[in-house]
């Protein structure tokens, strides 16, 4: 075991801890309540095996400990041992930007995490209060870290403040102006939880100029015009 300090909260930093003093040419992150699918051993020692300069996306399955239903994420977690691939984030952390930097590219792969995190829905919003103030911490050091918008903006939604959320996806776009998923979100936000519909057109119709075909700015788009329809029958 490899002594870390966490006074102050900092998760990026305990990890480039840990794998500092890794010694193989390849490393695989796992959480203490994450668990490898054995499928994808082959997959991984074919990754292994080219040597390439990337990071590799796994499949991450997250289901609470008291229900059956799960959601899916990808998270970078393997990656070759290279000095200059190191964490970045005091929550939330990724290594995605340091791999980016150093000239690697980022893949995604068919291996699978399974996520079984804990039930207690109060101990969850504490911690999303938590990451809350740390995040804004983070972002009153370097406000061009528009990352630590993505994640702030998920800590609100989790807890269900969805003007906070809607708020911070409206600085994101201001931030990413050319990026089609930032106006996608704002969108549903325009659309489901803080509800002005032409704003949310015109997200909608924003994202498809960026990305032609956006297959769910085109459904949301749909939803949107099925909503008018009805408003305009109850009239």
């Amino acid at each position: 075991m490899i002594p870390f300090d966490f006074t102050r909260v900092d998760f990026a930093a305990a990890r480039n801890c840990s794998i500092a003093h890794a010694t193989g040419r390849w490393i695989l992150v796992l959480d203490a309540d994450e668990a490898l699918d054995r499928e994808g051993a082959p997959m991984m020692e074919e990754i292994v095996a080219r040597d390439e300069n990337a990071g590799y996306y796994l499949e991450r399955r997250n289901r609470s400990s008291d229900s059956e239903t799960s959601s899916t994420d990808y998270v970078v977690r393997l990656f070759p041992n290279r000095p200059e691939y190191r964490y970045r984030g005091r929550v939330h952390e990724t290594i995605d930007a340091s791999i980016l930097a150093a000239g690697g590219r980022l893949h995604r792969t068919g291996i699978r995490i399974d996520h079984k995190f804990s039930s207690d829905r109060e101990a969850r919003r504490q911690k999303n209060h938590r990451y809350i103030e740390i995040l804004k911490e983070e972002i009153a050091a370097d406000p061009s870290d528009d990352t630590r918008l993505d994640f702030l903006a998920a800590e609100y939604h989790q807890l269900e403040m969805f003007d906070e959320a809607a708020e911070i996806a409206e600085r994101i776009v201001q931030m990413r102006p050319h990026d089609a998923r930032a106006h996608l979100f704002v969108g549903i936000y325009h659309l489901l939880y803080k509800p002005d519909l032409s704003r949310a057109r015109a997200d909608f119709n924003q994202a498809l100029a960026l990305r032609p075909g956006y297959a769910e700015a085109e459904s949301f788009l749909r939803l949107l015009e099925e909503r008018e329809q009805a408003a305009s029958v109850r009239q």
